[in-house]
């Protein structure tokens, strides 16, 4: 048994291009156990039926969770049992006209941000207990324009592209502010660039891509995997080596969206000016 085999992973958006390609190699080339996380449960059934027969261990299965929905990450946590490992946060949307949940909060927020943010978590606890662990955050270098008074452009005009910019810069601050939380408790947090690859979101922000969904999952699974990932923590990363990062940088707006995201209750309501 190698050193992974025992490890095990859950990954957001896992049946989206990158995050199969994540899932896959983590399953197969690294032999961990991996838990996908999606809302299509035949889309969930179909990557997990592919991965399976490649991987020949059948240690691979899937968990169904809206990540835009505070109440059903809750409830995935609740339902979990045993050690996890690797939280890989990779799932994300950009719809191109301004959506809202249930609860009223804009979609790409609450999926890209607040479903980061949530289920770091959650899974806090189950983290700790399972330390060393690692938090894996999917970014992208297109990062920027958040807008601390207005995160669900409720003033601005929505732009898919300026929220979904808006989305990883948030990802990347969150980083470190999680990072310094829990780094004394043994669990890592860092982010990535994963790649520019040809995929629903890539299309739905009005490009293609020229990297491989496996080329786009090279550095988180680096991450998720390898000595970098387990020693550094609140770090963020494009092809495999560390980048600066601006908004990690300024303290102040990191703890101020990070009380942001905490001020959302259960029904996904901003509790908090």
């Amino acid at each position: 048994m190698t050193q992974n085999e025992s490890r095990i992973a859950l990954i957001t958006g896992g049946t989206g291009a990158i995050g199969k390609a994540i899932a896959r190699q983590l399953a197969v080339e690294h032999g961990l156990e991996v838990v996908i996380a999606a809302r299509d449960e035949r889309k969930a059934r179909r990557t997990v039926d592919e991965i399976g027969r490649v991987a020949g261990n059948g240690r691979i299965r899937y968990e169904l969770v809206d990540l835009s929905r505070r109440a059903s990450i809750y409830a995935l946590a609740e339902r979990w049992r045993g050690p996890l490992h690797v939280l890989v946060n990779n799932a994300g949307t950009t719809p191109r006209q301004r959506l809202e949940t249930p609860e009223g909060t804009e979609m790409q927020f609450a999926t890209n941000v607040l479903g980061y943010f949530w289920m770091t978590q959650v899974f806090t606890d189950i983290l700790k207990r399972s330390a060393p662990a690692r938090v894996v955050n999917v970014a992208s270098y297109w990062a920027g324009d958040l807008d601390l008074t207005d995160l669900e452009f409720q003033r601005r005009r929505y732009d898919n592209g300026t929220a979904y910019r808006q989305s990883k810069q948030a990802n990347r601050m969150l980083t470190v502010a999680f990072a310094e939380r829990l780094r004394q408790d043994g669990v890592m947090v860092n982010v990535c660039h994963s790649g520019d690859v040809n995929s629903q979101l890539s299309n739905d922000l009005g490009f293609g891509g020229h990297e491989t969904p496996d080329a786009g999952a090279r550095t988180p699974v680096w991450l998720a995997t390898g000595q970098e990932g387990g020693e550094q923590t609140g770090r963020y990363f494009e092809h495999m080596r560390q980048s600066d990062c601006r908004f990690g940088r300024d303290s102040e707006a990191v703890e101020r969206l990070y009380e942001i995201c905490m001020s959302y209750d259960q029904t996904g309501d901003e509790v908090l000016a």
